[in-house]
């Protein structure tokens, strides 16, 4: 089977190949025959009818600074191409909400991977909250009287923007700290988003597992484990990553939320979890694929191209 693939992203240009997951899922794709365009999410646009995006012809290679390369710009049809692939980076934001709305119109006779419906309805840190029974305590809220009283009761808490991404604004707040009054007031003056607060996980010093799934199965995980002196567990913010295997508890995380994330053809997904809890599940552009592999773990960007072909398969008989 060979498609057609748009891939909706940042620059490609810019990557790291040796850590970015969507260049290995466009090599996989490469690999199996499939024909690739390139474009950006500004480019994307509705007009007449169609969605339509200013695109390129991409073709890549494992070779660090000359990776990609992109052919002249063209206008793509999305209704005529088999498979977009919505690979951009958060934040999620109005833009983010917008190509979301627009690539709605041609899913699912086009394949969108993630659906984008249910990337839309599903943001990080609130999508979650539909499993509380996996979460620590956790209040989502404005209301300054809320939040201390919430930090009274669990004492040691994280503070972090609703819908920030690669670790940028976590802080953790201890007992002792006086400055989450002046946290507060940072937040809510920068803007009208309620504030996330959780109760802090101490396993957090061992690591932050990623478990990616695809269609509801776990297929490998990696562990980040932060770097002294620091809070925060994301890659981004220079913690390490670690080989690791999936306990029982993390097991039963994910056969509970595995069969509402194909349900709503969220076919890529990381969820991160700390100790015994699950603190987000990642829908818009999940990471991780590259360190598992490293680690001896499963090929998933293979796997995620055996979902999409299956799911293209029975669309293709559908019709």
């Amino acid at each position: 089977m060979s498609l057609a693939v748009a891939i909706q992203m940042d620059p490609v240009e810019a990557i790291n190949i040796a850590a970015d997951s969507t260049f290995a899922i466009a090599e996989e794709a490469q690999a199996r025959g499939h024909a690739l365009w390139h474009y950006l999410p500004q480019h994307l646009s509705f007009a007449h009818g169609r969605v339509r995006a200013k695109a390129r012809r991409l073709s890549v290679r494992r070779r660090q600074g000359d990776h990609a390369s992109l052919g002249a710009f063209e206008t793509l049809d999305l209704a005529t191409v088999d498979v977009v692939l919505m690979r951009q980076d958060p934040p999620f934001d109005m833009a983010y909400i917008t190509a979301t709305h627009l690539l709605e119109h041609i899913h699912p006779r086009t394949l969108v991977v993630n659906d984008p419906v249910h990337v839309r309805n599903a943001p990080e840190k609130l999508f979650v909250t539909h499993f509380p029974e996996l979460m620590p305590p956790t209040l989502i809220a404005s209301d300054p009287a809320e939040i201390i009283a919430f930090r009274a009761e669990h004492r040691d808490i994280i503070v972090k923007p609703l819908f920030g991404n690669g670790g940028a604004g976590v802080f953790h707040v201890r007992p002792d700290d006086e400055n989450l009054n002046a946290l507060i007031e940072m937040f809510t003056q920068r803007s009208r988003e309620p504030i996330v607060v959780q109760r802090y996980v101490p396993e957090v010093r061992a690591g932050d597992k990623r478990i990616i799934l695809v269609d509801g199965e776990a297929v490998g995980a990696v562990l980040r484990v932060p770097a002294e002196g620091e809070a925060r567990a994301n890659l981004h913010a220079g913690a390490r990553a670690v080989k690791t295997t999936l306990t029982k508890r993390e097991r039963e995380i994910c056969a509970a939320i595995g069969p509402a994330l194909a349900e709503r053809g969220l076919v890529f997904v990381g969820i991160d979890v700390i100790g015994d809890y699950l603190t987000e599940i990642n829908v818009t552009s999940p990471t991780g694929i590259r360190e598992v592999k490293r680690f001896g773990g499963a090929d998933i960007a293979a796997l995620i191209w055996d979902a999409i072909e299956a799911r293209a398969k029975t669309r293709s008989k559908a019709e």
